[in-house]
């Protein structure tokens, strides 16, 4: 008995198609790599534009200048494995409790779990500050 994959090949052959061509490899995943820009924390250290990479199960870093990478690259295995979006903004007319967390703002930009991020984020109310929190320690405590 032919196996399917022979059978396939003798078929296409036998109406002048020719052989299969190979099927392409499978490759890695490639790591997660973010540019966490941090701005007005209150903490001079924390301030700054840091790059984040981690492997491509979140659980450690692979490399990059953020103070607390190993840390960071857990939280966002954890976030992944819960399958939420960390990034997404607050959604469109959320009640959120106006309540002032402080002058801070970051940008997140770059790959995670196979998708461009691009997302802000900001303290300017209970929405804003529970993203932020929800992401530590990829943003750092700030000064509120």
């Amino acid at each position: 008995m032919l196996s399917p994959l022979l059978l396939a090949t003798v078929a296409a052959s036998a109406i002048g198609v020719g052989p299969l061509p190979p099927l392409p490899l499978l490759s890695a995943p490639a790591p997660d790599a973010l540019t966490v820009s941090i701005e007005r924390s209150g903490y001079a250290e924390a301030d700054g534009t840091f790059r984040l990479e981690c492997d491509e199960n979140g659980g450690r870093a692979a490399g990059g200048t953020h103070p607390a990478a190993e840390n960071a690259c857990k939280r966002l295995g954890q976030l992944a494995a819960g399958g939420g979006d960390p990034f997404a903004p607050v959604p469109e007319g959320q009640l959120c409790t106006q309540q002032y967390g402080g002058p801070a703002t970051a940008r997140i930009t770059g790959n995670w779990q196979g998708r461009s991020i691009d997302a802000r984020f900001s303290r300017a109310n209970g929405c804003e500050i529970d993203r932020w929190e929800n992401l530590r320690p990829v943003l750092p405590h700030v000064k509120g």
